[in-house]
């Protein structure tokens, strides 16, 4: 069998670099299913990759009870290896947000002022989300809003989860301005919940070292088995809920 000329090494890596931006933190073995490859040939160019700095093995995260044995090896990208894909604008947006903060006095003042800049992005965003997830089935939202979020290059995807969804962003393009100032994650999680008419709660984020920024969508009908009784106490619920979701949006769960 013929060896792979250098330049052909290095686009297979790249694909698999960018599977993993675009999927997430994944094994050996869902690589080679997705890129059509063996699973001796992925880990022979994971190991540069690692070598190279550009991804870092990671223990599989388990969610609900975990089997018998050792969990699953996968492998993410690192912020070295995130830097090659549309990031060139990072130290300019950092800057930007680091005036915003400073001119209206820094303090509580400037986070307010960068608070405020992060809900006025977001909402010229939500546009295009919004019609896009008004147009849906409702069991068929957080699909819709996961599809409009990878057109903007968030990679999204959501999936089931116990009593609810999970929406998967498995690239951030402002990863390293939001590791600075988190309000940006926190106006995006409010937009969430704005659009899909319910509390959301952020689980994790790339920002601040995870593999995937995670949002937890609780399932529809839970309303629907409140007594009449009960709904203005429900919706005093939900909005604190809400409230105390966004709050934490740029920071991993304790």
């Amino acid at each position: 069998m013929p060896v792979p000329a250098p330049d052909e090494q290095h686009g297979t890596r790249n694909r698999v670099a960018r599977s993993i931006l675009d999927h997430g933190p994944s094994t050996a073995a869902e690589l080679a299913l997705r890129l059509e490859l063996t699973q001796a040939a992925v880990r022979r160019h994971l190991d540069t990759l690692v070598a190279d700095g550009v991804v870092e093995p990671r223990e599989k995260r388990v969610y609900g009870a975990r089997g018998r044995g050792r969990p699953a090896k996968v492998f993410a990208l690192t912020d070295c290896g995130r830097d090659a894909f549309d990031q060139a604008y990072d130290k300019l947006a950092v800057d930007a947000l680091r005036w915003i903060e400073q001119s209206a006095g820094g303090g509580e003042p400037g986070r307010a002022a960068v608070a405020a800049f992060a809900r006025a992005r977001l909402a010229a965003q939500a546009a295009a989300y919004r019609e896009a997830v008004e147009a849906a089935e409702p069991q068929s939202r957080a699909q819709a809003l996961a599809r409009a979020l990878s057109a903007d290059g968030y990679a999204a995807t959501a999936r089931s989860a116990p009593v609810g969804e999970q929406l998967c962003q498995h690239h951030c393009p402002v990863a390293h301005a939001a590791e600075r100032f988190p309000q940006l994650c926190e106006a995006e999680t409010e937009v969430f919940s704005q659009l899909l008419g319910t509390h959301v709660q952020r689980l994790a984020t790339i920002a601040h070292g995870d593999g995937v920024c995670t949002t937890f969508i609780p399932g529809t009908g839970r309303a629907e088995k409140t007594p009449p009784s009960k709904t203005s106490s429900t919706t005093s619920s939900t909005t604190k809920t809400t409230t105390a979701s966004a709050s934490t949006a740029g920071r991993n769960p304790e």
